[in-house]
């Protein structure tokens, strides 16, 4: 059935009419995404136009307004209908008993509805008084009655937002964070709800508001997918489900997968960590400008006076070759030639980390867009900046995230694609796999100090998991994978082959210490086997507590330190000649 036989049965049939095409909609295999939302919002427009003009009866000064998600029509189907019923203020008692009119209909059908009675003026007001609502108007489209009065709303609330920019919007951003510390980070969540956590929808619709501001806009690129992606996913889970919820619950994760014709419920996650990661980042560049151009209008006048009128030109302040800072971000400097230049990228974002500056998103398109790939193996200088860029603590997970997200680490490491936004269906994880790689270098970085040899504890972090991408034991298939990107990086074979060990027996030093008896010589002896020499011992208990403390709190222990630190001191006399005492029996495996 088309959507304009849909709409002509509901309105040959009035409510009963409507829940049925509705239903109709809905079930259609042949629909979904976009346009069963489209098609949905013009069936329930159809039905409240039908609605209003039967109780307006050709009343002028009074509109219906939808607003919010419906007013983007953007209903998904168990979504509210958010309704404004505006008037002119001249007639209260007839607004009020078509407000009858159009409300009851809808709760008679079981629909959730979030409806208000306002003249224009009262709407400005609350808007004024409740952010909530304002962002709500912005998003105000006309469905039936006064044309002329919706457009005059939108015109200056509009209006209102733009003047009020400067106040508004960092009362938005503070929002937007007091929403992400309660809800956490959607790219990491097991059970994520789709709209609230940080790279959401709702963070979506604030980019939407920020660029209505016409102070600053968000990166475009990929954004409009993302977000499309995440309603289909919620649209999927309130058809499978039946429930107004946008919490995607791990019981309903394989139904939703289904019903988008997805592999399973890890694939389903993946694209939903992706989508999220895409709105993040964007809110983090977006709100990084939306700063910067606060402070600089607040900065202007006061320079311009100083200067007698003149613009300033930006200060640039060297930080590498082709790297300078300005205003706060890590940008190109004028002669910086990425094409030319292939090491760029790593030289720039290791000076933003070292620096604790976030990398320029105009820098890191201009890189991505131009640079050639490091040759094989890699030049000295690329490893030595990889490795500043590890071992630069905390400010490195923002300067790889923004390298990511504009497909720089894939140029530089092929082999991260397979765990980039990869789940770990373990409660003890809490981050995807990619992103637990990263927190282990971050970790790893405050125990540089205690190994001869900090170059290969840092990689060795970066690489200890990369092999969960692969069927099999990741430990084994790590191995490989971390011998290959070790010598495409430029280490000898020496180093390689150390790289390797650790990756391949991460998980040996904890696994031994906590499941074995360490007063067996035979189990010391088969651990000092594994690791081979002392400098790799050294290495792997680094690797170790950096590994457990990157996976989460319950992932390390003093109890579990001392044991690892036990079978270390036992492992070492070994490597050092002195053999344990007592028979040697069969070895762990």
């Amino acid at each position: 059935m088309t959507s304009t036989n849909v709409t002509k049965e509901a309105e040959d049939s009035g409510p009963g009419g409507y829940a049925a095409a509705r239903l109709r909609l809905l079930t259609e295999e042949t629909r979904s995404g976009p346009p069963r939302r489209t098609a949905l919002a013009d069936l329930t427009d159809d039905w409240l136009g039908g609605l209003f003009e039967a109780g307006a009866k050709g009343a002028r000064g009074v509109s219906l307004v939808a607003v919010g998600g419906y007013g983007r029509a953007e209903l998904s189907p168990r979504s509210d209908l958010d309704l404004l019923l505006l008037h002119d203020g001249t007639a209260p008692e007839a607004v009020a008993a078509l407000a009858d009119r159009l409300w009851y209909p809808v709760w008679d059908l079981g629909l959730a509805l979030d409806h208000s009675v306002r003249t224009p003026a009262e709407a400005r007001r609350t808007a004024g008084e409740d952010l909530k609502v304002q962002l709500g108007l912005l998003d105000a489209r006309h469905i039936a009655g006064d044309l002329g009065l919706t457009t005059a709303l939108r015109t200056a609330v509009l209006a209102d937002w733009r003047n009020q920019a400067p106040k508004r919007l960092p009362a938005l951003r503070e929002l937007c964070e007091e929403r992400a510390e309660r809800q956490g980070e959607l790219q990491y969540l097991l059970e994520p709800d789709l709209k609230e956590a940080r790279g959401g929808l709702r963070d979506a619709t604030a980019l939407r508001a920020v660029a209505a501001s016409w102070l600053a806009d968000a990166p475009r690129e990929g954004l409009a997918d993302a977000r499309r992606r995440l309603l289909d996913v919620r649209d999927a889970l309130h058809l499978t489900t039946g429930r107004a919820t946008d919490r995607l619950a791990l019981q309903e994760q394989d139904q939703v997968a289904a019903e988008l014709g997805v592999l399973d419920a890890d694939a389903l996650l993946r694209q939903v960590y992706e989508a999220a990661r895409v709105i993040a980042y964007a809110g983090d560049v977006t709100w990084r400008e939306v700063g910067r151009v606060l402070r600089s209008r607040a900065v202007r006048p006061r320079l311009r006076a100083m200067l007698g009128g003149g613009k300033p030109a930006p200060e640039r302040s060297p930080l590498a070759e082709g790297v300078v800072e300005q205003d706060g971000e890590v940008v190109l400097a004028r002669a910086a030639r990425p094409e030319r230049d292939p090491v760029l990228p790593l030289r720039a974002a290791a000076a933003a980390a070292q620096a604790g500056l976030p990398l320029s998103l105009h820098a890191v398109r201009r890189m991505a867009a131009g640079v050639r790939p490091l040759p094989a193996p890699w030049p000295a200088e690329a490893r030595e900046q990889l490795v500043t860029l590890l071992g630069s603590g905390r400010p490195t997970v923002e300067v790889w995230e923004a390298l990511e997200a504009e497909g720089l680490v894939s140029l530089l490491l092929p082999d991260w694609d397979r765990v980039r936004c990869r789940p770990q269906r373990n409660a003890v994880h809490l981050w995807t796999v990619d992103r637990h790689l990263i927190e282990t270098a971050v970790r790893a970085s405050a125990f540089t100090r205690r190994v001869s040899r900090p170059d290969l504890l840092l990689v060795a972090a970066l690489l200890h998991d990369i092999g969960k991408g692969w069927p099999g034991d990741h430990s084994v298939a790590g191995e490989v994978i971390a011998r290959d990107v070790a010598a495409r990086i430029g280490f000898d074979q020496h180093d390689v082959t150390v790289i390797a060990t650790l990756v391949r027996h991460h998980l040996l030093l904890v696994e031994t210490a906590t499941r074995r008896d360490l007063e067996d010589p035979a189990t010391v002896r088969a651990v000092a086997d594994a690791v081979g020499a002392q400098g790799t011992l050294e290495l792997l208990h680094a690797l170790t507590e950096a590994d457990a403390l990157a996976t989460g709190p319950a992932a390390w222990s003093s109890w579990r330190a001392s044991l690892v630190a036990d079978l270390v001191k036992r492992v070492s006399a070994v490597l050092s000649g002195d053999a344990p005492d007592g028979p040697e029996e069969a070895a762990p495996t």
